[in-house]
């Protein structure tokens, strides 16, 4: 064990040859490199599977035996200061380790099929595989420095894989989106590393934390600035995990290929913001206000989010914001100092939100084979339907994240969102409140999703090629510009828009949409077919290829089987109440400042009560979504027969559902007008102060510089004009002077004198 603990350093890069080799083999042997380009995802596969191994074997030993190794050295000394490197491995590690490596490797798999056809298979794997070894050393390092190292390696991998197709202006914006919006946390964070230095005298984890508490406990250090500082740490965490309001790059990041969104949402990106948060838990469990804000930013993100995946029609931006919600889960859980119920939830949400996007690339793939089909439009939630029957295992696997994400017992996010549920009512009823809602919500929208997308007739809308270019008014693009079609319905639900150009704002829209009237139950089940020449060709969509299918059915597993080492009623004490189940034991070593008040007495009376409410919350938004979506229920006679039901008991659904309904849709579908609101105020108020500056630069600044040099100019021209050479002018002139200041002096000395005098 000593041994392998000797040599970890080398797990930490052991999958960094890849993108080494590709990049040299592209420079040196390109031909043959691109032709020998479907090799390379072995060695990618093999090397994070090694990793994986070595993980999984340090996590065994976690359980039975727990304990925490810490290696450094000295990369750079300078008298008092010395900058080490160094790699800590702990539980929290051990079981990240796993988190990364396991949807990775299936990331992996699944984009070998998936890019196949992609001119820039070679570049993608290199990226993917860098992108995994910074996770890699980031959740590894000893030290804040390290790890701001291993954070900017992340964040410029992301970046350019949410640019990869950078060549389509909708991913270069949204990936300058994504840097430019992270580049706030990641200054603030540096701020705060500088800033607890400067208070500790050191970087390493176990020295800080000791440091600052025996500073705080004996009342030596100015707790305002050290709050400060544990703010702008915090701020990192906001942007890196898209917290409100930082955000608004998380939605936009989707213009990458879909393996990279799962890769973010699940493992990489926005994991890397919850693990500093759990691993800095100990420094901010001393500050109270700090915790409080941590809880206060979770529960608005999580509602947040929740609101806003309500009206999406781009299935994978719905996802998205799925994303953002379910961190806001955690996020109140590390405020509330549920250590534990964070990270269960980060890696039962890691497996079903990889699974959901995984489903959604197979959906999108196949949708993208069909003939004339437009790549804008395979996203579009509003032109599908009907999926089951072609994609049945999708469908399944799908369903199975679905119902996971919504709460639903046996599956894996049931345990660890019902964990946090409980927390929070002790915390406090009000975020307790809100996170129940919030439960309702999530299982509105991701039913929608579903039912959207795999329920009903088959929806699709094509272009034809015979000269006669015909669109159908379904087509809605999120970018651009709408024209209005308004079509008399009995209920309004979903927007009826139609894009003339794919334009949009630098970073932020400044377009506002309304949402207008329910179009799914007018669509017939009739495919429109695409047309070259005057040849008819019909195209379905189809499964995805089993390269793409078993990565789905290996989180499918994950999904159903992973909430066990959670799972209350396997639990057991110890003497003082403290939970010894499988996942209590892999986190136990790194919070032992969380446990002084962190016993969980809950009993299996308990448990069921607030599951029951919770999955009766859940039911109920299934069963609106369900009413709303499924094609059963969403008829026009339906509508009809239900809106004079309604209105024979309250005359005042009308008021309802035009105030209520689609203020809310509008609300969504706008994305809380906070983009437009960073739109209008922030860019455009940095555009004016910059032509501001630069007209005083320009007038101000260069204008005197220039005032001197043009009147250096003048006056020189006249004495020019002055110096004749004649010794009787020069007399005269400095006679002339002499009289003139004497008279001035006398004038001055006279005034003065006389004020005196007076």
């Amino acid at each position: 064990m000593e041994y392998i603990y000797q040599y970890f350093w080398i797990i930490t890069f052991i999958s960094l040859p890849v993108p080494i080799l590709i990049g040299v083999g592209l420079l040196l042997f390109p031909t043959a490199t691109k032709n020998l380009r479907r090799m390379w995802v072995f060695p990618s596969v093999l090397l994070l599977s090694i990793v994986m191994l070595f993980s999984t074997y340090l996590s065994i030993q976690q359980v039975n035996n727990p304990s925490i190794y810490l290696s450094i050295w000295s990369w750079t000394i300078n008298n008092d200061f010395s900058l080490e490197f160094g790699y800590l491995v702990d539980p929290l590690t051990s079981i990240m380790l796993i988190l990364i490596t396991t949807v990775g490797i299936l990331v992996l798999i699944y984009s070998d099929n998936y890019m196949s056809h992609d001119q820039g298979y070679l570049r993608f794997f290199a990226y993917m595989s860098f992108f995994n070894t910074s996770m890699v050393g980031l959740v590894t390092s000893s030290n804040l420095i390290q790890i701001y190292f291993f954070w900017e390696l992340v964040g410029m991998c992301s970046y350019l894989l949410i640019g990869f197709w950078f060549t389509r202006s909708t991913a270069a914006t949204a990936c300058q989106k994504a840097f430019v919006t992270n580049r706030v946390g990641d200054f603030g964070l540096l701020l705060g590393i500088l800033g607890f230095y400067w208070i500790t005298g050191s970087l390493e984890f176990r020295d800080l934390f000791e440091i600052f508490t025996n500073l705080v406990y004996n009342n030596e250090v100015n707790l305002l600035f050290a709050t400060f500082c544990a703010f702008l740490l915090f701020v990192g965490a906001i942007a890196k995990s898209a917290q409100f309001p930082l955000h608004v790059w998380l939605p936009d990041a989707m213009e990458g290929p879909t393996p990279i969104s799962a890769l973010i949402h699940a493992a990489t990106m926005v994991a890397a913001g919850i693990f500093l948060e759990a691993r800095l838990l100990p420094l901010f469990i001393v500050m109270p206000y700090i915790m409080n804000l941590i809880a206060l930013l979770g529960i608005i993100t999580l509602l947040l989010g929740a609101t806003l995946a309500l009206a999406q029609k781009d299935i994978k931006r719905g996802l998205a914001y799925s994303t953002m919600s379910q961190l806001g889960y955690m996020m109140l859980a590390l405020g509330m100092g549920s250590y534990r119920a964070a990270l269960f939830h980060l890696i039962t949400h890691a497996y079903s939100k990889a699974l959901l996007f995984l489903g959604s690339g197979s959906i999108i793939h196949s949708m993208e084979s069909i003939v004339g089909y437009s790549p804008d439009k395979s996203q579009n939630l509003v032109l599908m339907g009907g999926l089951k029957k072609h994609v049945p295992i999708t469908k399944i696997s799908f369903l199975l994240g679905t119902l996971s994400l919504c709460g639903i017992p046996p599956l894996a996010s049931f345990w660890s969102k019902d964990e946090i549920l409980n927390d929070s009512w002790v915390y406090s009823p009000i975020f307790a409140i809100i996170a129940f809602s919030t439960v309702g919500l999530t299982a509105f929208y991701m039913f929608r999703i579903y039912l959207l997308t795999f329920e009903g007739h088959l929806n699709l809308y094509f272009q034809t090629y015979n000269g006669k270019k015909r669109s159908s008014v379904y087509s809605i693009s999120l970018w651009g510009r709408e024209e209005k079609k308004w079509i008399k319905t009995n209920f309004r639900l979903l927007p009826l828009l139609k894009m003339n150009n794919n334009k949009r704002a630098s970073f932020f829209f400044k377009k506002k949409y309304r949402i207008n009237r329910n179009v799914r139950s007018l669509r017939g089940p009739i495919i429109t077919i695409s047309n070259f020449g005057t040849k008819n060709i019909f195209s379905y969509p189809h499964e995805s290829d089993n390269t793409m299918l078993f990565p789905m059915l290996v989180l499918g597993f994950f999904t159903l089987f992973i909430g066990v080492i959670g799972i209350p009623f396997f639990n057991q004490f110890n003497q003082e109440g403290m939970q010894l189940d499988i996942l209590t034991k892999l986190l136990t070593p790194s919070i032992n400042l969380l446990y002084q008040n962190n016993k969980n007495l809950m009993d299996s009376h308990e448990f069921i009560t607030n599951a029951t409410f919770s999955v009766s919350i859940a039911s109920f938004g299934i069963l609106i979504a369900s009413f709303l979506y499924n094609t059963g229920y969403s008829s026009l006679q339906n509508l009809n027969l239900f809106n004079s039901f309604v209105k024979g008991i309250s005359k005042k659904l009308k008021i309802f559902e035009d105030k209520i309904i689609n203020v809310t849709y509008d609300w969504s579908y706008n994305r809380g007008y906070i983009d437009f609101f960073y739109a209008t105020f922030l860019i455009q108020g940095i555009r004016i102060l910059s032509e501001l500056i630069h007209f005083f630069d320009r007038q101000i600044i260069d204008g005197i510089t220039n005032g001197v040099g043009i009147s250096s100019f003048f006056i020189g021209e006249g004495i020019k004009y002055v110096g004749v050479g004649r010794i009787s002018s020069y007399i005269l002139m400095y006679v002339s002077y002499v009289l003139i200041f004497l008279l001035i002096y006398s004038f001055f000395s006279l005034n003065i004198s006389n004020f005196e005098f007076s």
